[in-house]
């Protein structure tokens, strides 16, 4: 959505890692001088890897989205679904993220993108399934239509789209620092609190606290102190240092593994099919969401590996991001965000190879039919995923935070920003019989940082700022 100039190199504010030292350098493989996107990363966007390095990094891009372990659980245990359909969920779900990480990396937006499963379309989906008179065949067909309204928006016709139309808006750090951390206020409902966990969490408290340390310790010392190769593999070791260590008190059962079908065949609207116009409604305001929050990093990681990003090549992310939440819909899986773990995995290796994220895009299509790997990947800890995940939030946040930095802050910016924000992050505290007041549509903007602050950020910069909020020279 932004032009080429939105966000330049000087726009963001990156702290530089110090350079490794010789004898880890002569361990990278070698890179052609065009894939060298810029100093934030060893391997640039159009870098080239072995292919089982790219395989590898591809499992560790998946084992990096928390919610893709959480989300379809939940549902279908909020709904009490029988077990053919909740590995049905997980199927879907890995699908369409797939799909949609294939078209961002090699098609579409051509960015190291991962997209995962979006919090806001999980809740949305599960308050107006559960709601009086509500279903999920009502609340997925409806998830449906205003992902095609969404998609009609964002076709690119000669390079322009509807939705281009409101680039402007997302030019000024105001704007993406904002919307940056908004969306990390709104992911860490899967990070800390599934960290820590509650009293019917296996282990609760020392040992899933505690297998959760080890993964975050053991992937801070490989990040800070690791050479580069080392380095590109710190999740996956880290992973399997916190699930070894949770197993050792708690042992892990492969029953699941065993008994599970072996494939899972996608059927058009499983649950049923119905539409409110309500409910359209909010579903187009969750999806508005995501886009602005998959804009403002699809922002980022252009800037950090120098790559143009016009208005046109963001109208085609977000153009791909609403066909797979159309497909999300048709299907029974949720729509997808832009994951600032992911992109916390990006500084995390210094690899920025869209080959790589193209391999997590086919791994997570494969894992889609094989039902056995994906309660395979389930038997990873979730105090162990939450711990991990912490950590990369943690490192999208400082990122925003960076941003903003380079706003030129007078009465009026200080005022936008501090309002958004802090309704963002006070919506999270807002009891449910106050929500329950309400009218549905209203809960679910209350309910979601993205929705109810970033509507704030964006209106009031729309009426207030423009041209009076700049970036500092």
């Amino acid at each position: 959505m932004p032009s080429a100039s939105a966000i330049s190199e000087t726009d963001v504010a990156v702290p530089q890692e110090q350079p490794a030292a010789p004898q880890e350098q002569s361990t990278v493989p070698p890179v052609a001088p065009q894939e060298q996107a810029s100093d934030e990363f060893d391997i640039g966007v159009n870098g080239r890897l072995p292919f089982l390095q790219s395989v590898a990094l591809g499992l560790q891009n998946i084992f990096g989205m928390a919610g893709m372990f959480v989300f379809p659980g939940l549902l279908g245990r909020a709904f009490h679904l029988p077990i053919d359909q909740m590995a049905y969920l997980y199927a879907v779900t890995f699908l369409v993220c797939g799909v949609i990480t294939v078209f961002q990396s090699v098609f579409l937006l051509r960015l190291p993108i991962v997209q995962g499963p979006y919090a806001g379309s999980f809740a949305a989906l599960l308050s107006i399934g559960m709601i009086k008179g509500g279903s999920l065949g009502a609340a997925y067909g409806s998830f449906c239509i205003a992902s095609l309204i969404w998609c009609l928006l964002s076709i690119p016709i000669h390079h322009v789209s509807l939705v281009s139309f409101f680039t402007r808006y997302f030019r000024s750090p105001l704007i993406s620092g904002g919307i940056i951390i908004l969306v990390v206020i709104q992911m860490s409902s899967v990070s800390l609190p599934n960290w820590i966990g509650n009293r019917a969490t296996p282990g609760f408290p020392l040992i899933s606290f505690g297998a959760g340390l080890v993964a975050l310790l053991v992937l801070m010392a490989l990040t800070i102190w690791s050479g580069p190769r080392v380095r590109r593999f710190a999740i996956l070791i880290a992973l399997a240092a916190g699930t070894i260590t949770f197993s050792i008190f708690s042992p892990i059962s492969l029953q699941a593994v065993f008994t599970a079908p072996w494939f899972v065949q996608p059927h058009w609207f499983p649950f049923g099919f119905g539409l409110r116009p309500d409910y359209v409604i909010v579903f187009f305001l969750v999806l508005l969401s995501a886009n602005m929050g998959s804009v403002s990093l699809y922002q980022m990681v252009g800037a950090w590996g120098r790559e143009p990003m016009p208005a046109s090549r963001m109208t085609e992310g977000i153009f791909a991001v609403s066909a797979g939440a159309a497909l999300a819909g048709a299907i029974g899986g949720f729509s997808t965000i832009a994951y600032p773990d992911n992109v916390g995995i990006l500084r995390s290796t210094r690899i920025a190879s869209r080959y790589a994220t193209l391999s997590a895009g086919l791994l997570l299509i494969a894992l889609g039919g094989f039902i056995k790997f994906d309660f395979l990947l389930v038997l990873v800890p979730m105090p162990v995923l939450a711990a991990v995940a912490t950590l990369l939030f943690g490192i999208v946040l400082v990122h925003g935070i960076n941003i903003l930095i380079k706003v030129e802050w007078n009465d009026r910016s200080r005022m936008i920003a501090g309002l958004a924000l802090l309704v963002g992050l006070s919506s999270l505290f807002v009891g449910p019989d106050v929500l329950s007041t309400m009218p549905l549509t209203l809960q679910l903007i209350v309910k979601q940082p993205i929705i109810s602050g970033g509507l704030i950020l964006v209106v009031l910069y729309a009426l207030l700022c423009r041209n009076r909020c700049t970036a500092a020279e």
